[in-house]
């Protein structure tokens, strides 16, 4: 996709300086949040085992449940571990025709999931021994390694803390 340029870059910028100064509070002038933190992120995959040999199998989050989905007959709901009692689930939808993943409106472009140093090199060599395709540590991010699972969902292995972004604390 085409990056803006020049005036346009410029008007973006200082947008994002104007929202900046107008809603980022400081730690202390922060509310509380309205809920306990995210119980599932829902995604939809083609195929069940697929899905459940790149996640278990490859990447090492375990498979802690596969049900029928409640609300769509044949469906399939599936939940990973990805740790700190954060759950990744999957439905599939048996007779969808689903598209090709598409960088759009409403959809997820990635998820970001800390990783220690040492898993980050773990993965980047079965990255590489497999010869699947990443993008990372490159463009001045050297703390990311960024893939695309079978159903084009978008992953960053990112080598920072929890709640830690370029080394800066976000939550107080």
């Amino acid at each position: 996709m085409p990056q803006p340029s020049g005036a346009e870059l410029e008007a973006v910028r200082a947008r994002r300086a104007e929202l900046r100064e107008r809603y980022l509070r400081p730690v202390a002038e922060r509310p509380e949040p309205a809920t306990r933190g995210v119980h599932h992120l829902a995604l939809i995959c083609r195929d069940v085992a697929e899905t459940i040999e790149f996640y278990q199998e490859f990447l090492g989050f375990p498979l802690v449940e596969l049900v029928e989905n409640r609300d769509y007959v044949g469906s399939s709901h599936f939940f990973f571990d990805i740790g700190h009692q954060n759950l990744l689930g999957f439905f599939d939808f048996p007779g969808h025709d689903h598209p090709e993943f598409q960088e759009t409106i409403g959809a997820v472009q990635h998820l970001a999931l800390s990783v220690t140093s040492a898993r980050f090199d773990e993965i980047r060599a079965k990255l590489d021994e497999r010869g699947v395709d990443y993008l990372g540590p490159d463009r001045g991010a050297d703390d990311s390694l960024y893939i695309r699972d079978p159903n084009g969902v978008g992953l960053e292995f990112y080598r920072e803390e929890l709640a830690v972004f370029e080394g800066e604390p976000l939550l107080g």
